[in-house]
């Protein structure tokens, strides 16, 4: 039966998508099949910026260290990027223009210039490799990489054709400067033209993604997309904010969110970046990691939502520090991108009772969108990722030929929406597999839908290990093992691990004949070709003489490989 608070949430997104209202839907045709799409909503994202940072523009936006900014201002800034972007590196619409670098609000500026000039935004991953940035590089075909000097120096030496530009994290138009040019006048400035150039179908953002193949692919979206699954997090928030004012809570403070997570990943992206445009919410951010500094930072910046894997807020809600700070004006802890232990919700309600922990359940290729789990309804099923997010969102449970299976058969989990990607990057035959005809992407995660329409994931159909919200493809790891010469055969799964959720692990033998090989010396062989948080600590790494076990197939039986070595280290 559909909760109290399922009952009024669904009246409320009731009120909000009817005809004349902010959230009203229309059938969009989508590779042949009709879904909803919001009837009134920005075209692009040069749109969406331009409407909303002019809306807001006296209200503070952006803090990063001494670096404060408002929407006006960030704006500004961004409309100098642009133009410098066209004027000085002849960027034209269509343009892979990658940034790779860390959180800062040059990032978030740089991000804006790129879309606003036209140019697909290519969100490199800032944790890896050098040799993994140029395959990102040249994957998408990027014309221009805009680099901070970490990511830089790791791309010394690597392979790729891109024009690298440095970016640094102090004041915009010093750490901007090499793609920085004030236009003459805002109406003829680069920014203002592309406003009528640029449309819903066209090219908007590459992010990356592991998948079950190994290398990372390039996961591309229209602008219509990319904007769809902003404005459904915008209509969620919309709900949340008439919900708590239904209760008699006061909401008029400005909203305000701490970026803990990396920008360059959807979550960061999507549901966190891009949605504050419109509800007018503060970002904080803190450059790396550090629960101690988010609580300080909650605090002193008031901060009202946040989002992050769950060992983030879980960290802070068993820090020992945590009573010595007032975190009463956080209404939310979200979790994303990876499980959360059924533990930490109980835990996160009692060590910070004015808020509620909550849950969303989306991927890369749906633009972040899928389901969402809220306030008492995760409390009461702590197991669930939560319901489709309305009004968008179409969840199903298919079987392996498209069919859909009976309410509480296990199946493979596939959403369809308008928010949906629209493929991989230079690869027409994984894309064709992502999606069934009907237009259903297919997510590589088994699961089911309850009674009430909740979904519960089980597991995962792909070889995929998420190492504190990091999706790691075990075959990739795999791959960069094989690489040594003197490796007859291994094989790569996840250990579960009370902080990270789940860690890498590899199990390998050596060729006969060779000489003996330890974990030690197979780490460091890994660290030189692939990104630190995909190679296993020398603890998680086993050196064995035998045969690994295969499967009737002949593959390496790698589930049952996990599951003895998971046994073994329980047993320690």
């Amino acid at each position: 039966m559909p909760t109290q608070l399922d009952t009024a949430l669904e009246a409320i997104i009731s009120e909000l998508t009817k005809e004349g209202q902010p959230f009203h839907t229309t059938p969009r045709n989508r590779g042949g099949v009709e879904m909803p799409a919001f009837t009134v909503a920005p075209p692009t994202l040069a749109h969406y910026f331009a409407h909303f940072c002019n809306e807001h523009k006296d209200i503070p936006f952006i803090v990063d260290g001494d670096i404060r900014m408002t929407f006006g201002e960030t704006y500004a800034a961004a409309v100098c990027v642009a133009e410098g972007l066209a004027t000085k590196h002849g960027v034209k619409k269509g343009d892979r223009i990658g940034i790779a670098a860390r959180n800062s609000a040059n990032w978030m500026i740089a991000y804006m210039g790129i879309a606003m000039a036209g140019g697909c935004v290519t969100l490199l991953n800032g944790f890896w490799s050098g040799d993994e940035l140029a395959y990102g590089i040249r994957l998408a075909e990027c014309k221009l990489v805009i680099a901070d000097f970490g990511r830089a120096k790791r791309l010394e030496g690597t392979d790729h054709s891109a024009k690298l530009v440095m970016i640094e994290h102090n004041a915009p138009s010093e750490g901007l400067a090499n793609v920085w040019a004030a236009p003459a006048d805002r109406t003829s400035s680069v920014a203002m033209t592309m406003l009528a150039q640029l449309g819903p179908d066209d090219l908007s953002t590459i992010l990356y993604t592991s998948g079950s193949t190994g290398q990372s692919k390039g996961a591309y979206s229209d602008h219509l997309g990319v904007i769809s699954g902003v404005m459904n997090y915008i209509c969620q928030s919309a709900m949340a904010k008439l919900l708590f004012e239904s209760q008699g809570q006061d909401m008029s403070a400005q909203p305000s969110a701490l970026v803990a997570v990396p920008l360059f990943h959807v979550t960061g992206e999507v549901p966190l970046f891009l949605q504050s445009y419109a509800i007018a919410r503060k970002l904080v951010l803190m450059p790396k990691w550090d629960a101690l500094e988010a609580l300080r930072l909650m605090e002193e910046e008031k901060v009202t939502y946040f989002v992050g894997v769950p060992l983030m807020s879980y960290e802070m809600a068993t820090h020992p520090e945590k009573d010595n700070f007032d975190l009463s004006a956080c209404k939310s802890f979200a979790a994303g991108g990876a499980p959360r232990p059924l533990e930490h919700v109980t835990k996160i309600k009692e060590a910070f009772p004015s808020g509620f922990p909550i849950l969303g359940y989306g991927l890369t290729e749906t633009n972040a969108v899928g389901c969402g789990n809220f306030n008492e309804n995760y409390i009461a099923k702590p197991g669930s990722t939560g319901r489709a997010s309305q009004p968008l969102v179409e969840i199903a449970i298919l079987d392996d030929d498209g069919n859909h299976l009976a309410q509480g058969d296990v199946g493979e989990v596939c959403i369809r929406s308008v928010a949906n990607f629209c493929g991989y990057w230079n690869n027409e035959e994984a894309t064709k597999e992502a999606f069934t005809n009907d237009q259903f992407f297919r997510s590589g995660d088994l699961g089911y839908l309850d009674e009430d329409g909740y979904l519960y994931i089980v597991d995962r159909k792909k070889d995929i290990i998420i190492r504190g919200g990091e999706n790691i493809s075990c075959i990739e790891v795999e791959d960069a093992v094989y690489a040594h010469d003197d490796i007859a055969e291994c094989s790569v799964f996840g250990l579960p691990d009370d902080r990270m959720g789940e860690v890498p692990a590899t199990v390998f033998r050596v060729k006969e004949g060779r000489d003996a090989m330890t974990a030690a010396q197979l780490r460091e062989f890994l660290l030189s070709r692939i990104a630190q948080f995909k190679v296993p600590l020398e603890e998680h790494i086993w050196v064995v003489n035998e045969a690994l076990p295969r499967l009737g197939t002949q593959k390496i039986d790698r589930k049952s490989l996990r599951t003895a070595y998971t046994e073994k280290l329980s047993a320690a």
